[in-house]
């Protein structure tokens, strides 16, 4: 949502994409998705560009949070 109250659909893939987390310098966010079929962590740019996953596990990894210094991001393994 920007400042004047206007929402902007980041993401457009089918599958489901949560639990979205914005990097402390507001330029990234990090979010779940079973884009590849079990649920991983992505980044994407703050406009919703260039999404990448992240994880690869057998897990299912979700609920990302960056660290206080942006340089790292955990998440909940299951």
């Amino acid at each position: 949502m920007s400042v004047d109250g206007e929402l902007a659909q980041l993401t457009d893939d089918p599958a489901d994409d949560l639990s979205p987390d914005w990097s402390p310098d507001g330029s990234k966010i990090a979010f779940s998705s079973n884009r590849a079929g079990m649920q991983h962590i992505y980044v994407m740019n703050a406009d919703g560009s260039s999404p990448t996953q992240i994880t690869d596990s057998r897990a299912e990894d979700t609920e990302p949070a960056w660290s206080r210094d942006g340089k790292q991001i955990v998440s909940r393994a299951r």
